[in-house]
């Protein structure tokens, strides 16, 4: 959806990373008791890393600006963690994966709220400001 700037598509892809990372912490909170599951994490950073250090250009408007591959995916890496905190071979932390959780809660709320705005914006220049 590109209306009038690419907040709203920015917006949208912020919302895909967080979703992402949603599902794979309450796959890793669901799996914290059996044996020899390796928890997985979300990194954008990777992403990012990974597209700046990419071979293919991109349309770039200033000399100074980044390269970026155009065939990577905007909402981050799910990769495993492969240390074990107990006996069984087990890598949840569920201390970590909880913090984690509420983290997330709070990122996508601020995105949902900024979202809300923009729509609602956008509604009152439609209305003709009233």
């Amino acid at each position: 959806m590109k209306l009038f700037s690419g907040t709203i598509s920015t917006l949208e892809g912020a919302l895909n990373y967080s979703s992402l990372k949603q599902k794979v912490i309450s796959q890793n909170i669901a799996n914290v008791d059996t044996p020899g599951y390796k928890a997985k994490d979300v990194s954008f950073k990777e992403t990012l890393n990974e597209a700046v250090a990419g071979s293919q250009k991109a349309y770039r408007t200033d000399v100074r600006h980044y390269d970026f591959k155009t065939n990577s995916t905007p909402n981050g890496i799910v990769s495993q963690r492969n240390v074990s905190y107990n006996h069984s071979g087990n890598s949840v932390d569920i201390d970590k994966e909880m913090s984690d959780l509420a983290t997330n809660q709070i990122y996508y709320n601020a995105l949902v709220d900024r979202m809300s705005g923009k729509l609602s914006s956008l509604q009152n220049v439609l209305k003709g400001g009233r």
